[in-house]
């Protein structure tokens, strides 16, 4: 596949850019399983965009003309990759921004408030938490404990790619945080539809999972509406 191809389909639709660019992986038997314990008939990979140069550099680009239009950017002192997968999209948004980069990881390595993050993070500090994808809020979650003990304050957290199915307000509630995102399976979904790529049943099943994803998750063994994050 080209640069240029990845390029164009970008232009019009991002959900076609993701497809293009081989992230979306669907099953009809056995469900993917989520670290969460939901269950899903579909699993997307934007690791894989780093590979992409000018579809990466159109996503970035994308990404904080959303942010500017929302008036999201206004304030924020640093940008925050979060470990692994949202550090190069961090290191993208804060270059391209001119701001200092941190990036925080899922586990503390060390003692100390700080133990967690990478960089210098100054007490009161407006921070950007920028990952790759975000499903059940779970690892974003663990980011913003760890920013708010080191004294940061997390306005905003941009992913490429919400699922978009499963309750996260709850889960991010206790930071206020808003959440942007560039696509979800519903546009993946509109994509695939229109372009013809992706077999009739993978499509069905994408549609039955998102008419109810909690009763989808707990009729193929994952949890369900009642279910606690993990």
């Amino acid at each position: 596949m080209s640069q240029l191809r990845t390029q164009l389909d970008l232009s019009s639709s991002v959900g076609q850019a993701l497809l293009d660019a081989g992230c979306v992986k669907f099953r009809t038997d056995e469900p993917f399983r989520l670290p969460a314990g939901w269950a899903s008939p579909v699993y997307i990979d934007c690791r894989r965009l780093i590979s992409f140069a000018l579809l990466r550099k159109a996503l970035i680009e994308r990404g904080l003309a959303l942010l500017r239009q929302r008036n999201r950017l206004d304030g924020i002192d640093a940008v925050v990759g979060a470990e692994s997968s949202g550090i190069a999209f961090g290191a993208w948004m804060a270059e391209t921004l001119a701001l200092p980069l941190l990036y925080v990881r899922k586990e503390a390595k060390g003692l100390g408030p700080a133990a967690q993050i990478e960089g210098v993070v100054n007490a009161g500090d407006r921070v950007l938490l920028v990952d790759d994808m975000m499903a059940a809020a779970r690892s974003k979650r663990i980011f913003c404990e760890a920013l708010a003990a080191a004294g940061a304050v997390v306005t905003d957290i941009f992913v490429v790619f919400d699922y978009g199915t499963f309750p996260t307000e709850s889960v991010l509630a206790p930071w206020q945080a808003k959440v942007h995102a560039l696509a979800n399976w519903q546009d993946i979904l509109q994509a695939a539809r229109a372009s013809g790529g992706v077999d009739s049943r993978s499509l069905d099943e994408l549609q039955r999972f998102l008419e109810d994803p909690a009763r989808w998750s707990r009729d193929h063994g994952g949890i369900g509406a009642s279910g606690t994050q993990r």
